[in-house]
C-alpha cells in the first residue's frame, strides 16, 4: 500500500485530499491528511469582523465536515519533514508517516514579533491585527468604542495573504465611520512599502483615485523598522515617523515554523517551488500549494482553486511516470469591498495585470473588472456560500481555472 500525504487541511489541502481520493485506485494507495485542529476558517471573511458584517461563528466550520470518508484525517501538530527520507515525525506521539508522495499545504500566519515594538505594550490595545479571528474580533470590539483620531492600516512588508485586504480595510473603515456620523472624526491613512497603492500600473491608478474620493492618505515606500508604542509612532528604517492613535497592522507573514525546522524553506519559510508545475524545486515527490509556497502568486483562496487542475494532473502524470504538461499560469480573482454595498474586482495572471473589463463573460459580465458596482458586492458576500456549500464538498464551481483575455479591455 502506497501512501499520499497532505500536510495541511485549509483550502488546498482539503481540496486535493478529495480530489486524490477520487483519482486514487483506493486499494493501492491511502490518503492521509494532518491539521492540528479541526477548525475550518473562511480567512477572507476575517475582513468584516471588525464592521459587525460577520460574527465569528459565521466563518469557521469543522473540517472533517469537508474530507471524504475514505480519506485518514489525523489531527496533530507537525514535529519534522524529512523529504530525504520520504518520513513526516508528528508531535502526537513522535508518530513516523513514511510517503511515497507529499503536499504541503501548510498555509502562512502572522508574525507580530518580527517586528521590533509591535507586540510591546500596545498591541491589542490600539495596536491590533485583521489576519486573525481573535485579532480581527478584538479590533471591532474597540472600534465600536473609538471616538475617533488618526487611524493607520500598516503593511510591514510582503507577501502578504491576500493583498487587497489592506486597502478593503481602509474601504470599509470609510463606510463604517461615516455610517457612525463620525468620519470627520477620524483620518484614514495607509502606509504601504509600495510606491502606490497596488503592485500594477492600471489597478494602482484606478485603486489610487478610489482612495483619494475617500480620503484616504497613501504613505508610501514606508518600511516599517520599529514601533514606539509609548508614544504611538510607527517609524521607518530610514527613520520616517507615522504618529497613529489607532494601528491596524498587518504583520510580517511567514510560512509554517516546521518548514523553517525542516530545512525546506527560504527566509520566510515558504517552500522554494516550481511557479508552473507546483512541484517543489527540491525534491521530485513533493508538491507546494497554496500560501505555503514562494512562487510569485497572490496568496489568496482563489489561486488555490486555480491551482489545483494543474497540480493534480502533474501529480498523477508525475505517478504514472508520464511528462507534466500542465502549467500554472498564476491566475488569481479578487474582490474589492469598498463600503457603500460596493465592490471592485480584479482578474490577473503571472503575465497579465488586472485591466477593465466584465467576468466571467465578454460584454454580460455580470461582473465588472476595475469598476465600484454593486453586482460585486454581491459576488463577494455570496463566495462564502459557494466556498463552504461547493468548493469543499466537491461539487464544481464554474470559474476556468486559466486566466483568459475574453472581456478584457486594453486601454
Amino acid at each position: 500500500m502506497k501512501t499520499f500525504l497532505i500536510l495541511g487541511a485549509g483550502t488546498a489541502g482539503s481540496l486535493m485530499a478529495r480530489e486524490m481520493s477520487r483519482k486514487l485506485d483506493m486499494n493501492e494507495w491511502k490518503v492521509i491528511l494532518v491539521d492540528k485542529d479541526d477548525n475550518h476558517w473562511y480567512q477572507p471573511g476575517y475582513l468584516f469582523l471588525p464592521f459587525g458584517i460577520y460574527k465569528p461563528q459565521d466563518v469557521v466550520k469543522p473540517k472533517h465536515k469537508f474530507i471524504p470518508r475514505n480519506v485518514d484525517f489525523i489531527i496533530s501538530d507537525i514535529e519534522l519533514i524529512e523529504p530525504d527520507k520520504n518520513s513526516v515525525t508528528l508531535a502526537k506521539d513522535k508518530k513516523v508517516i513514511q510517503y511515497d508522495y507529499l503536499v504541503i499545504a501548510t498555509g502562512a500566519d502572522i508574525h507580530p514579533e518580527e517586528t521590533e515594538g509591535l507586540k510591546n505594550g500596545g498591541w491589542r490595545h490600539n495596536i491590533f491585527d485583521f489576519y486573525t479571528a481573535d485579532g480581527a474580533a478584538a479590533l471591532g470590539d474597540f472600534m465600536k468604542k473609538w471616538e475617533g483620531g488618526r487611524l493607520v492600516v500598516n503593511v510591514v512588508e510582503n507577501p502578504i495573504k491576500c493583498p487587497v485586504a489592506p486597502l478593503e480595510f481602509l474601504l470599509l473603515a470609510d463606510w463604517f465611520f461615516s455610517k457612525r456620523g463620525m468620519r470627520n472624526k477620524v483620518e484614514l491613512v495607509y502606509a504601504t512599502p509600495l510606491s502606490e497603492a497596488f503592485t500594477k500600473p492600471t489597478s494602482a491608478k484606478a485603486l489610487g483615485v478610489l482612495l483619494d474620493q475617500r480620503g484616504i492618505s497613501l504613505e508610501t515606500d514606508f518600511y516599517a523598522g520599529s514601533v514606539d508604542s509609548t508614544n504611538n509612532k510607527l517609524i521607518s528604517y530610514d527613520e520616517r515617523e507615522v504618529p497613529y492613535d489607532l494601528l491596524v497592522s498587518i504583520p510580517t507573514n511567514m510560512g509554517a515554523p516546521v518548514i523553517k525546522k525542516s530545512g525546506m524553506g527560504d527566509n520566510l519559510n515558504f517552500v522554494p517551488t516550481n511557479k508552473e508545475t507546483l512541484q517543489s524545486d527540491n525534491w521530485q515527490n513533493v508538491w507546494v500549494l497554496g500560501d505555503a509556497a514562494n512562487i510569485p502568486a497572490s496568496k489568496a483562496g482563489s489561486v488555490v482553486h486555480f491551482e489545483m487542475e494543474t497540480a493534480v494532473a502533474n501529480i498523477l502524470a508525475h505517478i504514472a511516470g508520464k511528462e507534466m504538461t500542465h502549467k500554472f499560469d498564476g491566475h488569481s480573482l479578487c474582490f474589492i469591498e469598498s463600503g457603500y454595498n460596493k465592490a471592485v474586482m480584479i482578474d490577473f495572471s503571472y503575465e497579465q495585470e488586472p485591466i477593465y473589463g466584465t467576468y466571467p463573460f465578454p460584454v454580460v459580465g455580470p461582473l465588472s473588472l476595475l469598476k465600484e458596482t454593486t453586482f460585486n458586492h454581491w459576488g463577494k458576500m455570496g463566495f462564502r456560500i459557494m466556498y463552504y456549500d461547493m468548493m469543499l464538498k466537491g461539487i464544481p464551481v464554474p470559474l476556468p481555472s486559466k486566466f483568459s483575455m475574453a472581456g478584457k479591455i486594453r486601454k
